[in-house]
C-alpha cells in the first residue's frame, strides 16, 4: 500500500482520505500480527537465555563459594545463619522444613495421582453394621487435579526461593571479601519498612493473585485435557480422567453433534460471529450517542443540567437484575409494548421482539443502548470539559461550522483519550453476560444448533453459552473449559493488535 506524506495527504479529497485511513487501518493488522509473533518469539528467547544465565551462575557460586555456601545449597538460610543474618536464615530455613514437610505429608501423594487423577472410584461394599451395601468414596478426581496444581506452584516457589538463598550467599562473600559488614536483622526489619516497604506490601497481594487468580485459570485449561462433567465429577460419580486434544477436535470438528443438526464447530462460529458483531455495536453506539448526550447536555444555554443528568443516571442507579427483567417482560408478547399497540390499532398482531432471531438481535441492541448510554455520558462529560475553549474559538474564526468542529476537534480528542476505554469496553461486551441473558435468556432457541452442548440460541453469546454448558444434569465442564480458552484467545489477539493501533500508543506525544 502506498505510504502518502502529510502534505500529500491533505491534497485528497476526503472520500480518499477515509479510503486511506481505513486501508492503513487494514493494512498494518497483518504487520501487528507479524510483530506479536516476533515479540513472542523474542521474549521466549530472552526467557531461555535467562535460564542459561542462571543456571550458570548457580555453578559458578558452587565452585567458588566458601563451605557455607555450598552447605547453604542443601540446608537453606545455613549460609546467613553462620554468616551472622538469622532473620533471613531462619525464614530461608522456614521455608524449607515446611516445604519439605508438605511433600511427605502430602504433596508426594497428589503428584503421584496427578498423570491417573485417581485410580479407584466409588465402590459398592456390604456394611455389616447397617447389613446392607453402601457407596464407599475413594479417590476425588477434581481434588486430586486442584491440589496437584497447587503443589506444582508450591514447588515452582521452592525453587525459587532456594535461587533466592544461593543468590544471597554469592552477594554476603562479595560484601566480605570487600571488607564491609553484612546487614543484621535489625537492618533487615528496618529495610523492610523503608527502601523496601514497595516489597513488603505487595508480598500478600501478589500471592492472593497467583493463588485465586493464576492458579484457577491453570485448573480451568487443564480441565480443557480432561471428560469432566455431570457424569464424570470426580468423586460421587465416575473419575475423570486425562483425554488429551479430543476436547478441542470436538469443538472443532465438523461432523453433527450428538443430537443431530450442526456441527460444534460450526456453532461455535455462529455464536462467535454473533458476538463480535453485538460487541462492536454495544460499544459503539453507547460511545457515540453517549457522546452526543453529554455534548448537547453541556451546550451553553441548557437549563437544568443537574436534572438531566441524574434523570440519566437513574438508570445506573437500578440494579440491571431488576430493571433489565421488567424490559424483558415489557417486550415479550403479551407485554406491555405489544398489548399497548394493540389497543391502540397500530399493530393487528403482537410483535415478535423475542421470537424473530432478527428482531431479538435488534432488540437487545436497542435496550443496551438504553443501559449503556448513562456511562458514556458520565465520563466524556468530564473529558469534554478539559478540551481547551481556545481550539473551538479558533475554529469558529477561521469559519469551521458545528459538524467541522466535532470531526476536527472534539472526536479527535475524544479518541485519542478514550481508545483504551474502547478496547475494554469491547472486550466487556464480549463478555456481556447479564443483558442477554436477563432479556432473553439466549432465545429464541436455534433449533440448527440442537446437537450442540446447551439450549443454543439466536442471541446467545460465548459467555452465555459457556453458562449453559455448565448448568443441567449433563454439565459438560470439559467443553467450557475449551471454550473459555477460545474466548480468551479470541479476546487476546483483538485486544493485542487494536491495542498497538491505538493512537492514544502510537501518538502518545500528541496531546502532551
Amino acid at each position: 500500500m502506498k505510504h502518502y506524506s502529510d502534505l500529500e495527504f491533505l491534497r485528497l479529497s476526503k472520500g480518499q482520505r477515509i479510503g486511506y485511513k481505513i486501508g492503513s487501518f487494514f493494512y498494518g493488522i497483518p504487520r501487528a500480527i507479524a510483530g506479536l509473533f516476533i515479540k513472542l518469539w523474542n521474549l521466549l528467547k530472552a526467557a531461555g537465555l535467562t535460564v542459561v544465565r542462571e543456571i550458570q551462575d548457580i555453578c559458578a557460586t558452587f565452585v567458588k563459594g566458601d563451605w557455607k555456601t555450598k552447605i547453604s545449597f542443601v540446608i537453606m538460610g545455613f549460609g546467613s545463619l553462620a554468616r551472622g543474618q538469622a532473620l533471613r536464615g531462619l525464614l530461608f530455613l522456614l521455608f524449607e522444613v515446611v516445604f519439605i514437610g508438605y511433600m511427605v505429608v502430602a504433596g508426594g501423594h497428589w503428584l503421584s495421582l496427578l498423570p491417573s487423577l485417581g485410580k479407584l472410584g466409588p465402590t459398592s461394599e456390604y456394611n455389616l453394621v447397617l447389613d446392607t451395601y453402601t457407596t464407599v468414596y475413594h479417590d476425588n478426581s477434581f481434588k486430586i487435579l486442584l491440589y496437584g496444581v497447587l503443589t506444582i506452584f508450591f514447588i515452582i516457589a521452592f525453587i525459587y526461593t532456594w535461587r533466592v538463598n544461593v543468590k544471597q550467599n554469592k552477594i554476603s562473600e562479595q560484601i566480605l571479601r570487600s571488607g564491609k559488614k553484612l546487614k543484621g536483622s535489625k537492618d533487615d526489619l528496618r529495610s523492610m519498612v523503608d527502601e523496601n516497604f514497595h516489597a513488603t506490601l505487595l508480598a500478600l497481594p501478589m500471592t492472593g493473585i497467583m493463588v485465586f487468580t493464576v492458579m484457577p485459570i491453570v485448573f480451568m485449561v487443564l480441565v480443557a485435557f480432561t471428560n469432566y462433567d455431570g457424569a464424570h465429577n470426580g468423586f460421587s460419580n465416575n473419575l475423570f480422567t486425562w483425554v488429551g486434544l479430543d476436547n478441542f477436535n470436538t469443538l472443532l470438528s465438523w461432523s453433527a453433534g450428538s443430537g443431530g443438526g450442526q456441527s460444534y464447530s460450526a456453532t461455535f462460529g455462529e455464536i462467535l460471529v454473533w458476538t463480535l458483531i453485538w460487541a462492536f455495536l454495544a460499544t459503539f453506539t453507547n460511545y457515540f450517542l453517549g457522546m452526543g448526550v453529554a455534548m448537547m447536555i453541556n451546550k451553553k444555554g441548557i437549563r437544568l443540567k443537574k436534572m438531566w443528568r441524574t434523570i440519566l443516571v437513574m438508570t445506573v442507579a437500578i440494579p440491571q437484575f431488576i430493571s433489565l427483567l421488567y424490559v424483558g417482560k415489557m417486550f415479550a408478547r403479551n407485554g406491555l409494548i405489544n398489548l399497548s399497540l394493540l389497543n391502540l390499532g397500530w399493530i393487528k398482531e403482537p410483535l415478535p421482539f423475542w421470537e424473530n432471531p432478527t428482531w431479538a438481535r435488534i432488540s437487545v441492541i436497542v435496550i443496551n443502548i438504553w443501559v449503556g448510554i448513562p456511562y458514556l455520558m458520565l465520563i466524556t462529560t468530564g473529558i469534554l470539559m478539559n478540551i481547551p475553549a481556545d481550539l473551538y474559538e479558533s475554529a469558529r474564526i477561521d469559519g469551521a461550522n458545528a459538524w467541522q468542529q466535532y470531526r476536527k476537534i472534539t472526536l479527535p480528542y475524544m479518541l485519542f483519550i478514550t481508545g483504551p476505554y474502547l478496547l475494554t469496553s469491547f472486550t466487556g461486551n464480549m463478555n456481556n453476560f447479564n443483558v442477554i441473558y436477563l432479556l432473553t435468556g439466549g432465545a429464541p432457541t436455534n433449533p440448527a444448533a440442537s446437537g450442540a452442548a446447551g439450549s443454543v440460541g439466536y442471541t446467545d453469546l460465548l459467555i452465555t453459552w459457556l453458562f449453559k454448558i455448565t448448568t443441567g444434569a449433563e454439565s459438560q465442564y470439559y467443553l467450557a473449559s475449551v471454550v473459555g480458552i477460545m474466548v480468551f484467545v479470541v479476546v487476546a489477539f483483538i485486544s493485542l493488535v487494536v491495542y498497538n493501533v491505538l493512537p492514544s500508543i502510537k501518538n502518545e506525544e500528541d496531546y502532551q
